[in-house]
């Protein structure tokens, strides 16, 4: 097997992108507590844009042209409700108690990038909705906690993997996490369960990856919506996806879009991740 290694940052790069993952972070966090029942979902966008301007940033996702889009993205977010699992274009829907959100941000600073998404209820949630953000997040947490020197990116999602596989629920094919550095979506795809390929990556201190599980309540069957971005489940059940950009570091992961570097209460040493973001968890209301 021929082993593949990733780029290894220099401390200054890696400060950059911690200054890029701080943007996304509190913009993150601005953007949760306004997402409540009667929201549109394009003034949670107007605010980011918002967010990640006044921190002296810029947006990762604006104009963003994949080679299978049909459209360049049209906003700072992807905001994803309910059955739409990633890649939600901003627009006027109006948030209705007991929405499931998917909220992703991108932001650059002095040309490094940050990436990271959370789940949240909107008003009131379910037992249902709350154990599949737990899950979720448990599985991101996993993720991370694999996230070391010598290690390969098999064991991320061996570890993502087991985690779905705990609770019972499918994980959305053919999408997971992905290098990042001085562009938002760099080699390697970051698979979230195990592949022959993953197990070629072996991971060093100064690595930066962008973890990002995708849980679904039911089936794994998906569809594009006719905007040619938005992925929804094809049974109509609930997602919910997170993401944290993490550098490997001989003294452990260290999640860069956390708003300060010891993660904000993500217990690597348990796979218990909550909050997330500050003082709000991913998935409470």
């Amino acid at each position: 097997m021929n082993e593949q290694y990733l780029p290894i940052r220099t401390p200054a790069e890696l400060d950059a992108m911690h200054e890029a993952g701080a943007v996304v972070a509190q913009t993150l966090q601005a953007v949760r507590k306004a997402a409540v029942p009667g929201a549109k979902l394009i003034d949670l966008d107007d605010l980011a844009r918002t967010c990640i301007r006044e921190a002296g940033g810029s947006s990762s996702f604006l104009g963003y042209t994949p080679w299978w889009a049909p459209t360049p993205f049209n906003g700072v977010l992807c905001l994803s409700p309910n059955e739409m699992v990633v890649h939600g274009r901003p627009s006027g829907r109006r948030l209705r108690d007991g929405d499931l959100l998917s909220i992703d941000c991108g932001a650059i600073v002095d040309g490094w990038h940050g990436d990271a998404a959370i789940t949240v209820h909107v008003g009131s949630s379910t037992d249902a909705d709350d154990r599949l953000v737990q899950a979720t997040e448990e599985a991101l947490a996993a993720g991370v906690r694999a996230a070391t020197p010598g290690a390969t990116l098999l064991d991320i999602a061996t570890a993502i993997d087991a985690v779905a596989r705990q609770y019972g629920y499918a994980h959305l094919p053919n999408h997971g996490g992905h290098g990042i550095g001085t562009s938002m979506h760099e080699a390697p795809f970051v698979p979230n369960r195990p592949t022959a390929e993953a197990g070629q990556h072996r991971l060093r201190a100064g690595n930066t990856l962008a973890i990002e599980p995708m849980l679904l309540a039911g089936g794994e069957r998906y569809r594009t919506k006719r905007d040619g971005w938005s992925i929804i489940t094809a049974d109509g059940k609930r997602a919910a996806h997170v993401e944290h950009t993490v550098s490997v570091t001989d003294d452990g992961p260290v999640v860069l879009t956390a708003v300060s570097l010891i993660a904000d209460g993500l217990n690597l040493s348990t796979g218990v991740n909550r909050p997330l973001f500050g003082e709000h968890s991913a998935g409470t209301s």
